[in-house]
């Protein structure tokens, strides 16, 4: 009887380990997608049902872009509300907000890097202006209110020129402008310094200079995948930038 027992006991203990194994390996991490500057949350909407349909729990955060310190605590709040490990996607600008936003948070274990800036702790967003001049910068335009558009007439080569005409005319009609206060401070705290990083540099980008995506992918030791893309390479290579994030969530996820 003390045989069947302890035979009984082993079989219980490596189903239990077995069951153990199989359900942690079942965990994906949820994924918190942010936008960048001219754009909002549903600028990702060919991205997310790549995801949702790969089992992912997706939420894209919805940004003021009126300062950098109320998007990094809009994010914030964004990636606290979410269960179990998360990975934190920024596109552009968006970049400069989950640098802020994802930094002391042990739930973050992966950051994604689309076309975006990485700013390091105490750094402005355009610290790197002079050596990698920003092509976009000349079709910036200013309202009354020091909210910067882009020249509607400029939209579609400044900003995606792999779009089609028709595409780049709803998003230069819809764009959300960003307050031009955020080039004036710097991210405290820099979480790509403690979180595995991925980053993809657009080589056709006309809004960020490819050499310093290029750059700042380097100085994050972030694992890098060039697109020949524009600045919205979430759009027009949607599947590839999808990818990309799975790669990191299942990195997250080990």
């Amino acid at each position: 009887m003390k045989f069947v027992s302890c035979i009984a006991t082993v079989v219980l203990a490596v189903a239990a380990a077995l069951a153990g194994v199989g359900s942690s390996a079942e965990v994906k991490p949820s994924i918190v997608l942010v936008h960048g500057a001219f754009a909002d949350g549903s600028g990702w909407s060919k991205v997310i049902p790549l995801l949702e349909r790969a089992g992912y729990t997706v939420t894209a955060v919805q940004n003021p872009l009126s300062t950098l310190a109320e998007d990094i605590a809009t994010t914030k709040r964004v990636i606290e509300a979410q269960k179990g490990p998360v990975v934190v996607v920024g596109h552009s600008y968006g970049g400069a907000v989950i640098t802020g936003a994802a930094a002391g948070n042990a739930n973050v274990k992966a950051l994604v890097y689309v076309n975006a800036f990485a700013p390091d702790d105490g750094e402005k967003i355009n610290a790197g202006s002079e050596k990698y001049p920003p092509p976009l910068n000349s079709a910036l335009v200013p309202d009354t209110a020091g909210f910067l558009y882009i020249d509607r007439a400029k939209f579609h080569e400044a900003f995606c020129a792999d779009l089609s005409a028709a595409e780049a005319r709803v998003m230069a009609a819809t764009q959300k402008p960003l307050s031009k206060s955020v080039f004036d401070v710097t991210v405290s705290g820099a979480a790509w310094k403690s979180i595995p990083s991925w980053y993809i540099v657009g080589t056709e980008d006309h809004a960020i200079n490819p050499d310093y995506e290029r750059f700042l992918a380097r100085r994050i030791g972030a694992k890098t995948t060039e697109i020949k893309s524009s600045h919205v390479s979430f759009i027009s290579h949607s599947a590839e930038v999808a990818r990309l994030i799975e790669q990191a969530a299942r990195a997250a996820g080990k």
